[in-house]
C-alpha cells in the first residue's frame, strides 16, 4: 500500500494558533480611515463585512478589492494596516490558542514538520512571533512575500512543500479558521483540509469551502493528523 503519512502541517496562525483578540478588524478601521472610507455609514459597514468574509487573505488583495483596483490607494492602505496592526501587538495581549504550543510539539515530536502560514507581511507576522517567543517553535514560517501570492492561492502551502521536502502534496495537512485557509488547502491538493472554530468563520462555513474536516481548536488537530 502507498506511504500516505502526513509530512507537513501548515498552520495558519490568527485565529487557528494565535488568539489577537480581534485587532485585525481594528487596524483596519485604521487604514480605511487613511484610505479614505468614511467612519460612518453603508461603505465603511460595507468594508467591514468584506473583510470578515474574506479574512485570512492577503491584505493587499483585501485592499484591492475594497478601493476597487487603485494599487496606490491599496498599498498605503496596506502599509496603515500594518503600522497600526503593529502598535496594537505592542499593546494587546498576544497569546497563544489553548494547546497551541503543545500540538505544534506533538506534530513535530512524531516526525512532522511545521510551517506557520499568514495573511500579514513578514514584518507583522515576525512582530506577531516575537511576542509570543516561538522563533523556534517551528520548521518554517510564510509571509505572502515569500511565496508569490498569498491565499486564497495554494503557494505559501506548495511553497512550504518545497522548502521542507515533502514528498507529495497528499502528504500535507493544512489547518485554519476561514474559508480562505479551506480554499488554500484544497488548491494546493493537501491530503486533510481542516477547519478550526476558534476564529472568524463558522463551522457551516467551513465546510461549504470544502473543508475536510473541523475541529474545535487546533488542540484537536494532533490526532486528526496522526489518524490519518
Amino acid at each position: 500500500m502507498p506511504d500516505n503519512r502526513i509530512q507537513l502541517a501548515a498552520l495558519d496562525m490568527a485565529g487557528t494558533t494565535v488568539a489577537d483578540g480581534g485587532l485585525v478588524l481594528r487596524a483596519f478601521d485604521s487604514a480605511a480611515t487613511a484610505a479614505g472610507i468614511e467612519t460612518d455609514g453603508p461603505r465603511r459597514e460595507q468594508a467591514r463585512r468584506y473583510v470578515v468574509d474574506t479574512m485570512g487573505q492577503s491584505k493587499i488583495e483585501v485592499f484591492r478589492a475594497l478601493l476597487d483596483g487603485d494599487d496606490a490607494a491599496a498599498h498605503q492602505a496596506n502599509r496603515a494596516f500594518e503600522t497600526a496592526y503593529a502598535a496594537l501587538v505592542d499593546e494587546a495581549d498576544i497569546a497563544p490558542i489553548p494547546g497551541a504550543v503543545e500540538a505544534i510539539t506533538a506534530l513535530r515530536d512524531a516526525g512532522i514538520k511545521v510551517a506557520l502560514t499568514t495573511g500579514f507581511s513578514r514584518g507583522t507576522q515576525d512582530k506577531l512571533l516575537a511576542a509570543l517567543g516561538w522563533a523556534e517553535l517551528v520548521d518554517l514560517t510564510l509571509a505572502p512575500s515569500d511565496a508569490g501570492r498569498g491565499r486564497p492561492y495554494p503557494d505559501m502551502v506548495l511553497a512550504a512543500a518545497l522548502r521542507l521536502g515533502v514528498d507529495a502534496v497528499d502528504r500535507i495537512a493544512v489547518l485554519g479558521d476561514t474559508t480562505s485557509d479551506i480554499a488554500t488547502g484544497l488548491a494546493a491538493g493537501a491530503g486533510i483540509v481542516a477547519g478550526t472554530l476558534t476564529g472568524a468563520h463558522t463551522a457551516d462555513q467551513l465546510r461549504a469551502a470544502g473543508a475536510t474536516h473541523v475541529v474545535a481548536s487546533v488542540a484537536e488537530f494532533p490526532a486528526l493528523v496522526l489518524a490519518h
